[in-house]
């Protein structure tokens, strides 16, 4: 399989291309700047080009004759405070790559086409709904998040007009080395002044990254699976269940909560996306018949702190 692969160079982007290249597939790995892949596997099965997601240019034709499309890219949630310019970075870096994607595959016929694109989508798509279980069924929320992720997945939905099979990825909160929740949590753990977020009642829907990198290639492999599918480990947990258990697995306390209004003077609006409570279940994954490796959270932690 020849695969072109956008957020080549992020968390989920670099793995999922060594596993790729693992598998036997092709890759076409699109970045920003080529410097930035240093460290993956190079030869004949990988062609790194550069270019931006969100804006035309010579990388779409580089789609042709692909037989599937990931697509990875976006600005960083957390990556500054959330003021307008970086709300429109927000939306552009998402919305833009998904219609530029789709304007690349509009021009080609069937046997140039990709046949099909698992696109990356968030579980911030429901929004915070305390403790209702939410399957790939359940309504959109209301907030910011929620109404990008809900305009993310229509963009892309315009391929499926092309008869492009396509599989909305929406990724709850990843687990893994290099990145993510835990380069944010552990170093307060290791220095003994960790402890929950928020009031910790509220669910994480969290998911082990070879998990995210498994259901990816669930999504490309499996002919029959299209439409939204859940990325999170099928046991949610309460923020302080999850303190609790990353503290006993360092073999540190967990005791000291960082409160609410603190995280609201810290990260101002974008607080409100860490103390949602959403408990996503992945429905549509265990349907399918996806065995998750790291289903329980102890599992996920010892498997990424314990080395």
């Amino acid at each position: 399989m020849k695969v072109f692969v956008t957020g080549a160079t992020g968390f989920v982007g670099k793995r999922l291309i060594r596993r790729l290249l693992l598998r036997g597939d092709q890759v076409v790995a699109l970045t920003r700047s080529r410097h930035n892949m240093t460290g993956n596997e190079s030869g004949d099965r990988l062609l790194v080009i550069e270019g931006d997601p969100a804006k035309p240019g010579d990388w779409q034709q580089q789609v042709t004759g692909c037989d599937a499309v990931v697509t990875l890219a976006g600005e960083p949630v957390f990556g500054e405070r959330w003021s307008t310019a970086f709300k429109e970075r927000l939306e552009s870096s998402r919305i833009e790559s998904a219609k530029q994607m789709c304007a690349a595959m509009a021009p080609l016929g069937p046997e140039a086409r990709p046949r099909v694109w698992v696109a990356a989508s968030a579980i911030g798509y429901y929004g915070a709904r305390g403790d209702e279980g939410l399957t790939e069924n359940a309504a959109p929320g209301e907030d910011f998040l929620a109404r990008l992720c809900v305009r993310w997945e229509a963009e892309s939905r315009a391929a499926e007009n092309l008869g492009v099979r396509l599989v909305l990825l929406r990724i709850g909160i990843v687990l893994g080395d290099g990145g993510g929740m835990l380069a944010k949590m552990v170093p307060p753990f290791k220095a003994f002044v960790g402890g929950p977020l928020g009031g910790g009642r509220q669910f994480v829907s969290w998911i082990h990254l070879d998990d995210v990198i498994g259901l990816l290639e669930l999504g490309l492999d499996r002919s029959t699976l299209s439409g939204p599918m859940n990325a999170t480990a099928p046991h949610p947990v309460r923020m302080a269940e999850l303190a609790k258990t990353l503290g006993e697995v360092l073999h540190r306390p967990s005791r000291l909560a960082v409160p609410e209004l603190a995280l609201r003077v810290a990260v101002g609006e974008a607080s409100a996306v860490i103390l949602a409570s959403q408990r996503v279940q992945p429905e549509r994954a265990l349907g399918d018949g996806y065995a998750f490796k790291y289903p329980e959270l102890r599992g996920a932690l010892r498997s990424l702190l314990t080395k």
